[in-house]
């Protein structure tokens, strides 16, 4: 039997009083939906936890879990991401993808030629950036926008890219700089 793809939700903080709530990051679209997956794992699957959300507070929530009433086990779990089954999230909207569904994709050249592999998704807040490995090593970034990568076919799993006139994707070595 395979193993079910995890993809990460959340992520602890750290611990916020003395009462075991904890600090945590949501990284859903909605962040309140980070309970409507169900009880969450550990990246191996193994752990389990079940979270109760108490309040927003700035930039995450304070939260609860069963199990942890102090400071200390609260602290225990700072760092901990929190996993979800691909399978148990909502289907991706037209022209919208998950990261995970994106890491593996082979990235082709308009004329079907081998580009490289999307091996990472960033967002460093300004967008979305594809990290591609190139065929000759290399691993470059590329702006995740329609006019850089054209169409996502998941089930062939590619993505056609669509490099900067600049780059001269002919004539690649890999001792090169970029």
């Amino acid at each position: 039997m395979a193993k079910a793809k995890l993809i990460s939700v959340g992520k602890f903080l750290g611990a916020h009083g003395v009462r075991g709530q904890l600090k945590l990051a949501s990284f859903t679209e909605d962040p309140e939906n980070i309970t409507a997956y169900g009880a969450l794992t550990d990246a191996t699957g193994q752990r389990t936890f079940d979270l109760t959300l108490h309040r927003w507070n700035k930039s995450h929530f304070i939260a609860m879990l069963k199990g942890v009433t102090d400071r200390e086990a609260a602290e225990k779990l700072k760092g901990v991401e929190l996993f979800v089954e691909r399978a148990r999230l909502p289907k991706a909207k037209a022209n919208q993808y998950y990261y995970s569904d994106l890491i593996g994709l082979r990235a082709v050249l308009a004329d079907g030629a081998m580009f490289g592999e999307v091996t990472d998704v960033r967002n460093y807040g300004a967008g979305d950036i594809l990290e591609i490995k190139l065929t000759s090593g290399k691993t470059e970034l590329y702006s995740f926008n329609p006019q850089v990568v054209g169409e996502v076919d998941l089930a062939a799993g590619t993505l056609v890219i669509n490099p900067p006139e600049w780059l001269d994707t002919n004539d690649r070595d890999a001792d090169e700089p970029a």
